[in-house]
């Protein structure tokens, strides 16, 4: 049971929008628009989830790079505005990620409680496994998804092509 909503989640289902519906229609010139009090356009907040999602990939298969000193690590500077082929590729690379984690999801009960080593000493106070890697990244893409459902909005690009809703 835990396995599907899990998959469910990953993709957006329910309450919760699909990360790559909301992405893959816009073209590169509006997915680095900026609105202001917001700190991050949509290009960013992709590199930000495909960042954190190929980082766990590798933590989980035991080949992490160090945990980034800081946040800043992990977010595309504000004066990187992509090409077509950047933004296609990024878009491209969220889709991978998150089949390769819906992958993971309906591996087993086994698979899904293996534990992961620590990448940082925080974590090592807590304990770590496969299962809880992806719940976490389920929780990350989904708050993303809602600023890029929000900046959509903004910018006038709500709903996606392949639909949300819009209430």
């Amino acid at each position: 049971m835990f396995e599907s909503t899990l998959t469910e989640l990953l993709y957006g289902k329910g309450a919760h929008a699909n990360p790559v519906a909301c992405v893959e229609d816009l073209p590169a010139g509006l997915a680095s628009r900026t609105i202001q009090g917001f700190p991050h356009s949509i290009w960013q907040l992709v590199s930000h989830m495909n960042y954190w999602m190929d980082y766990e990939l590798h933590r989980i298969a035991g080949a992490c790079a160090p945990y980034p000193e800081h946040a800043s690590a992990s977010w595309l500077p504000e004066s990187t505005p992509p090409t077509e082929a950047d933004w296609t590729q990024a878009v491209t690379r969220l889709r991978e990620l998150i089949a390769r984690f819906a992958d993971l999801a309906i591996s087993g009960t086994q698979s899904l409680s293996r534990e992961v080593k620590p990448a940082q000493g925080q974590q090592s106070q807590h304990s770590s496994t496969v299962g809880a890697i992806l719940w976490q990244i389920a929780a990350h893409n989904s708050y993303h998804t809602g600023q890029i459902a929000m900046l959509r909005r903004y910018l006038a690009a709500w709903p996606p092509a392949a639909g949300g809703d819009t209430w």
